[in-house]
């Protein structure tokens, strides 16, 4: 391939700069997630641009994949690592094509990205990779993969089958990057028994409405917290796309290369961190811990009276409950009553990387419709609680026994289903780093009692230094 050298040369002087910023900052796993659109004028995206025409050439051959061996990284521990290892072997069993699949656990999400980086400056190390929605930039920019959508439509596959409000996050420029996979958004956890002692009938749809209801439940409902809310950057940007209102500029990074934050001059910022401090003013949510499980202990003791954590984390909650009170689920909260916005996707997808080679590509691309079929996607839900990915999955026997059994979660099908595509999230090239500004940031403000409108100041200076350092880079 004639790109061959200049897009190596250029993903290895990305890695190279970019690995210590971004393996410094973000959370792993699903604690990152749910947890990024083609740049305009930069060489790398020009790279990258140049990479997904020879691909889509290269894809659209008479490749089979036939007996090919490919590598798999992901960061998939626990239960959901022994899912994966599950369908892998599945794969490796059932498929008439003699194709392999080596999967190999990375560890968090940005050990994976920061090991692919790395390996860019050599020779790749991998065919498929899993990359959490904050990386999605990166990867675009990087000139490394080969566009999900370019083996779509080389194999003629029904893209439809993906749940709209899931591909939409991955979608830029009317192209899918990656294929959707363990898909997440967050929702409101709250104990029933609590709100029956406390008299509340009606369940709080915002964050003054949770306010409005907090000394009931502490004083007649017997909670030791109102709420045990986790500071995690992905309930800020959360906060953001409920307003309906844009994270950075350049239409939230799907229209260019967002250049600076938005959530500073659009009051997105500023009416969540306000709300936010005067529910841990009054005691009603106190510090809990950084990230996305830090509240769920918590909850889960019977000390709290709500949470807020990912979908993902259903079975764990009524797992760690274990019968003690009955566990709600209800939308994620706004931030004022009137606000319109929806939730966006977290969780991570699934890369083809371009390594020069037909006959891989067409195995991964097997694999990957393997791993997003309706009888893979209903077995995936039922395992770890991700959203099935593929709108028919809900047609499978396992799919209605599991959500028979656990009912809560159909708030979060519910919840993905009345939010738009609009609703998508922001696509920015140094979320990882942004995120954990903002929680440092907010920690501060409850630990210090700062003003809310210099924490978002504070913020958006910040982030847009990481933004314009990340462009320069790029230029």
């Amino acid at each position: 391939m004639k790109l061959k050298k200049t897009k190596r040369a250029m993903a290895a002087v990305m890695a190279v700069l970019m690995t210590a910023g971004v393996s410094a900052c973000g959370k792993s796993g699903e604690t990152s997630n749910t947890a990024d659109s083609a740049g305009t004028e930069s060489t790398a995206s020009a790279a990258a641009s140049s990479a997904a025409a020879d691909s889509k050439s290269e894809s659209a051959g008479n490749a089979s994949g036939e007996g090919q061996t490919i590598t798999f990284w992901h960061s998939m521990g626990g239960v959901n690592g022994e899912a994966i290892d599950y369908l892998v072997k599945k794969f490796n069993e059932e498929n008439t094509k003699n194709i392999k699949v080596d999967a190999q656990y990375q560890g968090s999400y940005d050990d994976a990205i920061n090991k692919l980086k790395s390996a860019q400056i050599g020779n790749m190390g991998a065919d498929l990779v899993q990359i959490y929605d904050i990386g999605t930039r990166f990867m675009i920019d990087s000139g490394w993969v080969i566009p999900m959508q370019d083996l779509i439509d080389a194999d003629g596959w029904d893209a439809t089958q993906i749940e709209p409000n899931i591909a939409a996050y991955y979608t830029v420029d009317n192209k899918l990057y990656s294929m959707p996979f363990n898909s997440s958004t967050p929702i409101l956890y709250y104990n029933k028994d609590m709100f029956e002692k406390a008299g509340i009938t009606e369940i709080p749809d915002s964050l003054p409405g949770i306010e409005a209801v907090s000394e009931d439940l502490i004083t007649k409902g017997g909670a030791g917290e109102a709420i045990s809310l986790g500071i995690y950057g992905w309930f800020f940007e959360q906060f953001t796309a409920k307003q309906g209102k844009n994270y950075v500029d350049n239409g939230n990074g799907r229209e260019g290369a967002a250049t600076a934050v938005e959530f500073d001059s659009n009051g997105a910022a500023l009416n969540t961190l306000t709300a936010w401090k005067s529910l841990a003013d009054k005691g009603y949510a106190p510090n809990v811990g950084r990230g996305g499980d830090a509240g769920l202990a918590d909850f889960s003791s019977g000390k709290s009276a709500m949470t807020l954590g990912s979908t993902a984390s259903l079975k764990q909650v009524l797992n760690d409950v274990n019968g003690k009170f009955e566990v709600g689920t209800a939308y994620f909260p706004k931030v004022s009553e009137s606000d319109q916005g929806g939730v966006s996707i977290g969780g991570a997808s699934l890369w083809a990387l371009n390594n020069e080679d037909e006959e891989k590509q067409a195995a991964v691309w097997e694999f990957v419709k393997f791993l997003v079929s309706p009888e893979s996607q209903a077995y995936w839900n039922a395992q770890t609680g991700y959203f099935p990915v593929t709108v028919t999955a809900h047609e499978e026997p396992v799919f209605k026994e599991n959500l028979e059994k656990y009912p809560q979660f159909e708030t979060a099908i519910d919840q993905l289903h009345d939010s738009t595509p609009e609703s998508a999230g922001a696509l920015l090239s140094v979320f990882p780093e942004a995120r954990t500004i903002v929680e440092t940031e907010i920690e501060n403000m409850i630990n210090k009692n700062e003003n809310p409108e210099d924490v978002v100041k504070t913020i958006a200076d910040q982030i847009n230094k990481s933004i314009e350092d990340y462009n320069l880079l790029n230029e």
